[in-house]
């Protein structure tokens, strides 16, 4: 290799943390420098093989990375022994032997991981009517008869005709050769599982068992470009059995979704590897809630999804190549079913699934399900329901007329891209106060109860150690920042201040703030002027999408804001405005609401009526293509500001003391422009010698 060539890069996902280091480096002692939690019990020694890592190959464009198995280096004598003694899973390597060759793409497995990221994405505890599409009905059927020769299928039709009520119906054809056997096993008492979704539909027997079957379960699951999140539901009573949820390991080949998209287009095996991945993440999790709820997955007979646009093509095993560019054409945008097992999910046989209808080419059947599970158009007040992940969806109306967006934030909220930030995992700092005389921070930290100025804070700590920040203390610090006077309101850090505080400190042409130092082989925790950058570009996304959302719908103010999804349960409402993330509202209408999407998904998994609703909703919402409206560059650079260039916040102000606003084109409530114009007209004035 080229002496005067830069080190190999490393990137280790799905942290997204990355950095160069020289040819030779144990990958190990890179994700340490770089504080990527990677568990090692024998000290490098290969013998506890706690440290595995996966290489990924590919050409991730979005990172300018090649990764590829050649950039490693091959099994050494340790690692061989483990492998022979112990056996590695295929694909997986010891981090503490193998070394950096060449650039890589290092995913580090989550069942290695002990203090993984937590995935806060819980059931609701809303009563929800029910009207499933799954029915249990036990029968006895009539024994065969010389002389009325009608076959044992037909015969259990008739009664489940005459008993029940079902005519004209269907049987899954893996059934028919079962059929028989199964009548004979309890004296011809039988229960059949059958489906019936929408009314001129037929009903189909897609499950049959020998005597009284009193166990029927769905699951409902929200597939986001970050988390899955699945909920185990007895169709029976309506009971949320389990839930849990776990990264999603597309992740590893792209942080957002248009990097997925981009990945599908450079890769050949793309596509299958990202449906291959999702696949699996699923089945796994729906092991697990089976597990915790002491259920067969066989007894699992009806399955609902959510996802954004292009989680859904590649769940449904469809290329997402359209939807990387103009006019983002969606392969499907109703609603799809059909055979759970056609699409690789491992329940019951004859098990279905539903996939709610995309709304648009970048808002999805997530958005889909949240805006069912809060009803915009069921409500008199202009309510604003935002999503904010890393692609934002974004729905504004009310009865009568709803409209639709999405803006491209970006991972920044979800930590990626910031120097210190991380995902919400024990140790990631959660909230941030910053005095605004001395400048000193204070934080608490996600698995400790104290604030980091409380006595037993650091002896605390030590449980989890301080790791990073995660998108809710991301919002806080910026927006402490700017309240504190570190920051202006175009986001640049007062480095006159380093002065007055060691906490600001020049770091290389700019300034960073000091939030932790490295004590006890932690990191050191800053917050960069890249940072504040990224994060402005992200809240201006989302903020300029709102905007335009409002100018179609004639309104100045909305009257509630609804933070939907799991990171939007962790944002204080107070912060977010004051950031700019979200327009002026009264801050006690601005409420968390959870994993809308996902309580959407229990909704049209317990109440078919819930399907035909969203449906019908989801035809009559206006779409909006914000890439496509010439105001929305304005409306984003208007956004840049904190919390905004000409949107006074008014409400706002009534409750926080905002900084008086020295931008010189634009006046904010509270602050008297009049003199700054008339000293500008006087200078002009006397340049014409007036």
């Amino acid at each position: 290799m080229n002496s005067e060539a830069p080190n190999p890069l490393v990137l280790f996902m799905p942290s997204g943390k990355r950095g160069r280091f020289p040819i030779g480096t144990p990958i190990l002692d890179a994700a340490r420098s770089l504080g990527v939690y990677v568990e090692s019990v024998c000290g490098g020694r290969a013998t506890c093989g706690r440290c595995q890592i996966e290489i990924q190959e590919g050409n991730f464009a979005k990172h300018k990375i090649v990764s590829s198995l050649d950039h490693i280096s091959a099994k050494g004598p340790k690692e061989e022994r483990y492998e022979r003694v112990r056996g590695l899973p295929e694909g997986r390597r010891l981090s503490c032997s193998a070394t950096v060759q060449g650039d890589l793409v290092v995913d580090v497995p989550q069942d290695t991981v002990i203090n993984a990221q937590i995935i806060r994405k819980a059931a609701t505890d809303r009563v929800i009517e029910r009207n499933p599409a799954i029915q249990m009905c036990y029968v006895e059927v009539d024994e065969p008869d010389m002389h009325k020769p009608l076959g044992d299928l037909d015969r259990l039709k008739a009664v489940l005709a005459k008993d029940w009520g079902w005519k004209d119906l269907r049987v899954a054809q893996h059934l028919i050769p079962e059929v028989q056997k199964i009548l004979r096993k309890e004296n011809w008492a039988v229960t059949a599982a059958i489906h019936k979704d929408m009314e001129l539909s037929r009903a189909t027997v897609i499950a049959l068992y020998p005597g009284l079957k009193n166990e029927a379960y769905g699951i409902a699951c929200d597939i986001g470009s970050t988390t899955i999140a699945m909920h185990l539901v007895s169709l029976l009573s309506g009971r949320v059995v389990a839930s849990s949820g776990a990264p999603n390991p597309q992740i590893r080949f792209g942080e957002d979704v248009m990097s997925r998209v981009s990945y599908v287009m450079m890769n050949p095996d793309g596509r299958e590897a990202m449906t291959k991945a999702v696949h699996e993440a699923v089945n796994g999790l729906i092991g697990k809630v089976c597990g915790e709820g002491g259920v067969d997955r066989n007894d699992i007979f009806d399955s609902v999804f959510v996802c954004n646009p292009i989680m859904h093509h590649l769940f449904l095993g469809i290329d997402p190549t359209e939807l990387g560019q103009a006019p983002f054409a969606l392969a499907v945008s109703g609603a799809v079913q059909g055979w759970a097992h056609d699409i690789g999910i491992e329940v019951n046989r004859g098990a279905r699934f539903y996939v709610l209808p995309c709304i648009a080419g970048h808002v999805g059947a997530d958005a889909a399900g949240a805006t069912l599970s809060e009803g915009p158009y069921r409500q008199d007040k202009m309510m604003l329901l935002v999503d904010v992940g890393t692609n934002a969806e974004i729905v504004l109306g009310k009865r009568g007329h709803v409209v639709a967006a999405s803006s491209p934030t970006g991972p920044a909220f979800e930590g990626a891209e910031i120097s210190s930030g991380q995902r919400a995992a024990p140790g990631a700092i959660e909230r941030v106060r910053i005095d605004p005389v001395t400048y000193e921070p204070k934080y608490r930290v996600i698995g400790v109860d104290k604030w980091s100025d409380e006595e037993g804070f650091e002896e605390a700590a030590k449980t989890t150690g301080v790791t990073g920040i995660c998108g809710s203390a991301i919002i806080e610090v910026v927006a402490e920042m700017y309240l504190s006077g570190l920051i202006s309101e175009d986001g640049v850090i007062d480095g006159a201040l380093a002065a007055a505080t060691p906490r600001i400190f020049q770091n290389g042409r700019t300034f960073s703030y000091l939030l932790r130092e490295s004590r006890d082989g932690g990191p050191r925790i800053s917050v960069t002027q890249n940072d504040i950058r990224a994060i402005q570009l992200a809240k201006a996304a989302l903020y300029a999408g709102t905007k335009l959302l409002m100018e179609k719908q004639g309104i100045t103010e909305v009257d509630t804001i609804r933070f939907a999804g799991a990171f939007g349960s962790f944002i204080d409402p107070k912060y977010a405005m004051v950031l700019g993330l979200i327009p002026d509202c009264d801050l006690d209408e601005v409420k968390a609401v959870g994993n809308a999407a996902g309580t959407g998904a229990l909704m049209a998994l317990l109440n078919r009526d819930h399907r035909r609703e969203i449906e019908r909703e989801v035809a009559s919402i206006d779409k909006i293509e914000t890439a496509l409206e010439p105001d929305f560059q304005q409306l984003f650079i208007n956004a840049m500001a904190l919390p905004n260039k000409v949107d006074s916040f008014p409400k706002l102000r009534t409750v926080v003391k905002m900084p008086e606003s020295k931008l010189a084109d634009a006046g904010l409530a509270g602050v008297d422009n009049a003199p700054r114009r008339r000293s500008r007209e006087e200078r002009a004035a006397r340049r014409r010698g007036g």
